[in-house]
């Protein structure tokens, strides 16, 4: 880690022009690729770490997870924001443990999530999911230095389509501290604009669900402020090795290596 202030950086590329684009590597190789594309921060996706791993989504330690999330940083030379889901933490003293240890690996911002999928009823309850963003803003304001907190109402990604819950949730993370707010999930302008005016912190928005057929140019003129796309690079990497499979399987066929990227170009990349 450079002696760079990366979580001011990250906090300064929230209020720009243009909404920041933060993709979500998968692993070194492909931090290092989207740093050197000129994207200007990155953010792990939890999910696509899982998959690369041979595991499913949400069976990572906090330890492989902050293992990973130092690798990434010492890859590239950009903020790099991690998903850190529920803290990985069941209690309150948990929950500013996992992110005390966030800022102390370096990371310029997390994010924190008012779900458990391992849980019976998967949703916090409302008061408890405030007092987990407050707990986890209490060990962020106490490191010292910068550090961007997301705070995540998953109602959406769990099936429990309640605009109004969501908003009503995302207005008290932010009045608990959070720094930037973020509702997976949404997937029409009219229910994003919706959050974005409901709040006066920068909303983050995920494309790549059932959303792609939003632009860059809408999100920014109904107010959005960051963009990520989760597990997105990673399934589309994955689905074209799975399609290149079942053609090598299938049709005894090898066609797919034409349109693969050449080899100088991605050893290039690293040099």
């Amino acid at each position: 880690m450079t002696e760079r202030d990366m979580g001011g950086e990250f906090r300064q590329l929230h209020y720009q022009p243009t909404p920041l684009i933060t993709p979500n590597p998968w692993d070194i190789g492909s931090a290092r690729m989207l740093a050197a594309k000129g994207f200007r921060a990155l953010a792990s996706t939890s999910s696509g770490l899982a998959f690369a791993s041979g595991k499913p989504e949400g069976s990572l330690s906090r330890d492989e997870v902050f293992r990973h999330c130092r690798a990434l940083i010492d890859s590239v030379s950009i903020p790099v924001s991690a998903d850190l889901q529920d803290g990985y933490a069941a209690g309150l003293d948990d929950v500013r443990e996992t992110y005390r240890l966030a800022g102390a690996i370096g990371l310029a911002g997390a994010s924190i999530e008012d779900a458990n999928s391992a849980a019976e009823s998967q949703i916090y309850g409302f008061e408890e999911a405030v007092e987990r963003v407050v707990a986890s803003v209490d060990a962020v304001r106490s490191m010292g230095r910068d550090f961007v907190l997301t705070a995540r109402c998953e109602n959406y990604l769990f099936g429990r389509k309640d605009l109004a819950d969501t908003i009503r949730r995302l207005q008290a993370f932010q009045e608990a501290g959070a720094d930037v707010l973020f509702a997976p999930g949404l997937i029409s302008l009219a229910d994003i604009q919706s959050v974005v005016s409901s709040v006066d912190r920068p909303v983050n928005v995920i494309v790549g669900l059932k959303n792609t057929q939003f632009s860059l140019r809408e999100l920014a003129d109904i107010g959005v402020r960051r963009i990520s796309v989760g597990s997105a690079l990673f399934r589309l990497a994955f689905g074209a090795a799975v399609t290149a499979a079942d053609e090598m399987l299938r049709e005894g066929s090898f066609a797919f290596a034409a349109s693969a990227m050449p080899f100088s170009e991605i050893n290039a990349l690293y040099r």
